[in-house]
Parts: structure tokens; C-alpha cells; sequence
């Protein structure tokens, strides 16, 4: 196999339109070929329906821990953007590589799998593996079919760099996330009569105001870790649906909440409240009316924080890569919280800002992604070096 630099890498990822509702198989089967060019074994991991796939590849020695560099290939959608290039082929103006999917994260990808010849020109004290994976941008949601495989083996990989878009400085932590369903079931009749029936949409507001307050009251000063921006766990209420006319009293109203939760804290605890208090509070009144009214709760994603010591090994060796101990934090999530549940030391540090992330016209710099490439040369130094 011959190699490729990393923006032509990315050239060639970028064209995959692997937004997280289709599939992504043909980018995994491009990169399974690319690194079986070099004479590298991938190992795939695919969902129930055979449709996507994490892929998983060690190079060097396959008897201890070794360092994993993690990205996921799933890119949100472009619908309704305004986009003045197109999304899935990449264009380059004044220095900036454009497309989807150019800083979050195929920007970092692409510069792992140039690094790969440099990877195997001498070998490895240490191994590093490649984790590719689907559905980050659903809920972290294909990463676990991998990690649960990964926690069984006697030699798991020991650290994990995940590359999203951090402007190459060095990140230890983020935010967890849990997203909720809630659906109140209540009764319709003609609005002349709304006392006999039970209005969903108001019970549903209840809810929402009782979100608020607990919100509220998670924002307290003693609360806060100033690592973080904003310093404390936040309640947001993002979709909501209900009613079909202003003159009948709205049987059913469905709404989306989160939890952006700081390490520590369990988002579940909020679901929890709130559950307690539709049960205690709401129904009761509600089924005062009619008896087969009453309010649900699902969950619909969920992915755990990250929050690496400064003092870790994993630390160290992302202030060696970065050249900087200047440790800073993001507020989005990354399936780093999982690697580090499966007991991988994870830290976070890749090209590409998200200001740029899930917006029309996404790019990354060159200066960025020759910078990743750098990096990862003094992570090849390192990993020779042991």
C-alpha cells in the first residue's frame, strides 16, 4: 500500500456521507482495505441489523496493554443547512479543508491512518490500536459493542486518546448526558368542559416548570467546578409535542429533556425527582378525573463523564503529545466516559474546533491537521521509545 498524507486521507473520508442514520460499512470497508495494504488485521463489530460496524486493529505487539487512538466515523446530518460548498465532497480554500465531518472527526482519523506507515516503520515497544466506531452522535451508541469485547481480553489497551476537535490542546474531561421521554397520557373533550377532562399539555408544563427548578437550584454556587463551562449540571427541555385544536382539551403531550451532567454527578438523580413528583404530585389529580390517565418516563441516550486526574499516567502522556500541561475541559460529550467505565484511562485531544462541528461549512484547518500529524509522530517516538 502506498502511502497517503492525512489531507488526502480525508479527502477520501469526507466523500462517505455517513451520516449517523445510514451506514457507514463502506468507510469501514476502506479503511479494513487501507490497513490490509500494510498486512494489518481489523477486526469489525456490527449492530443487530448488519448495517454498521466499529472496527478495531492492533499494530505491534499483541501481548500487553498498549495506547488506543479513537474516533468515531458517524457525522450529524446537513438538511437544512446552508451550505455554499458541497458537504460530502472536500473543498480547500485559503488554508481550510471544507466538508462534513472535517474537524468532528474524520479530520483526526485521517491523520491516524497516515501515521500508520510511520507506526510500523520500526517496531513497537508498545502497541497502538485503532478504534473506529458508529452512532457517537446518537448517544455514543456503537463504541459499547466494542468496549464490552475489549474488557474480556487479558492485555486491554491500558490508555485511549480520543481525537475529536479540541484545537489540539490537551482535555481531561467533559460532561456526561442523559436524554429523556416524558409522556403524559390525559383526556380529551370539548374545551367548553375543560374541567372534565385532563389536560396533557398543562400537567406536561407542570413537569417542564418542576425541570426548571431543579435546574435552578443545580446551579447553586456551592455546586460548581470552575474546569467547567458552564460550572455546573444543566436541565434543558429541547422538544415537545402536543394538541390537535384549541377547542379540545389535549389528551396526549410528549417532550425530550437532558441532564448535562459534571463527573460525580448522577443524572438519573433528576429523572428520579421528577419522576417521584408525577406520582406523587401530578397523577393523583389527574386520575381524580379519569382513572387510565398517567405520565411515563424512558430514557433515550445516555453516556457518562470524563474526568481523568491531572497526575494520571494518561495525563502525562497527553502533555508529552501536546507539548502543553495546560489542561482545559469541553462541553460536549465524547464516548471518552465509556473508555474510561471499561477501565481505559482516556483523555481527549484532536484537530478542528467544534465551532466549526455539526455547522454548515465545517472545516478544519491544515495548520490543524499537520499539527495532529505531528503529534502522532511523537506518539510513534514515544511507543518505539517504551
Amino acid at each position: 500500500m502506498s502511502e497517503m498524507s492525512s489531507r488526502d486521507l480525508l479527502e477520501r473520508l469526507i466523500a462517505f456521507p455517513t451520516v449517523s442514520r445510514e451506514s457507514n460499512l463502506e468507510l469501514i470497508g476502506f479503511i479494513r482495505d487501507y490497513l490490509a495494504g500494510f498486512g494489518i488485521d481489523s477486526e469489525l463489530f456490527h449492530n443487530a441489523e448488519g448495517t454498521k460496524a466499529n472496527l478495531f486493529a492492533t499494530l505491534g505487539p499483541r501481548d500487553r496493554g498498549g495506547v488506543v487512538l479513537s474516533g468515531h466515523t458517524d457525522v450529524v446530518p446537513v438538511d437544512g443547512q446552508a451550505w455554499t460548498v458541497e458537504p460530502f465532497v472536500m473543498s480547500e480554500k485559503d488554508g481550510r479543508l471544507y466538508g462534513r465531518g472535517a474537524a468532528d472527526m474524520k479530520g483526526f482519523i485521517a491523520s491516524v491512518l497516515a501515521a500508520v506507515p510511520a507506526f510500523l516503520a520500526e517496531p513497537l515497544r508498545i502497541p497502538v490500536h485503532l478504534a473506529f466506531s458508529y452512532d457517537e452522535e446518537v448517544g455514543c451508541l456503537g463504541v459499547r459493542s466494542m468496549l464490552a469485547a475489549l474488557e474480556q481480553r487479558a492485555h486491554k489497551p491500558t490508555l485511549c486518546l480520543i481525537g475529536e476537535p479540541t484545537e489540539l490542546k490537551p482535555v481531561l474531561g467533559h460532561k456526561g448526558k442523559l436524554a429523556m421521554r416524558c409522556q403524559v397520557h390525559g383526556a380529551a373533550c370539548h374545551s367548553a368542559y375543560a374541567p372534565y377532562g385532563v389536560n396533557a399539555i398543562e400537567y406536561a408544563a407542570r413537569l417542564i416548570g418542576k425541570l426548571g427548578e431543579i435546574g435552578a437550584r443545580l446551579a447553586a454556587p456551592a455546586l460548581h467546578d470552575a474546569r467547567f463551562d458552564p460550572p455546573y449540571s444543566t436541565v434543558q427541555t429541547g422538544v415537545i409535542q402536543g394538541g390537535r385544536a384549541l377547542n379540545i382539551v389535549p389528551a396526549e403531550c410528549a417532550f425530550d429533556f437532558e441532564v448535562r451532567a459534571l463527573p460525580g454527578f448522577d443524572a438519573q438523580a433528576v429523572a428520579d425527582e421528577l419522576g417521584h413528583f408525577a406520582e406523587t404530585e401530578l397523577q393523583p389529580k389527574m386520575q381524580a378525573v379519569q382513572a387510565d390517565t398517567g405520565i411515563s418516563l424512558r430514557p433515550l441516550s445516555a453516556y457518562p463523564g470524563l474526568a481523568t486526574p491531572a497526575d494520571s499516567e494518561a495525563a502525562r502522556l497527553l502533555a508529552l503529545l501536546s507539548g502543553s500541561d495546560d489542561f482545559g475541559t469541553v462541553a460536549f460529550g465524547t464516548e471518552g466516559g465509556l473508555f474510561d467505565q471499561a477501565g481505559i484511562a482516556t483523555v481527549v485531544c484532536g484537530p478542528g474546533s467544534m465551532d466549526q462541528g455539526h455547522k454548515p461549512d465545517e472545516f478544519v484547518s491544515l495548520e490543524q491537521l499537520h499539527g495532529c500529524d505531528e503529534m502522532l509522530g511523537r506518539l510513534v517516538r514515544y511507543l518505539r521509545a517504551g
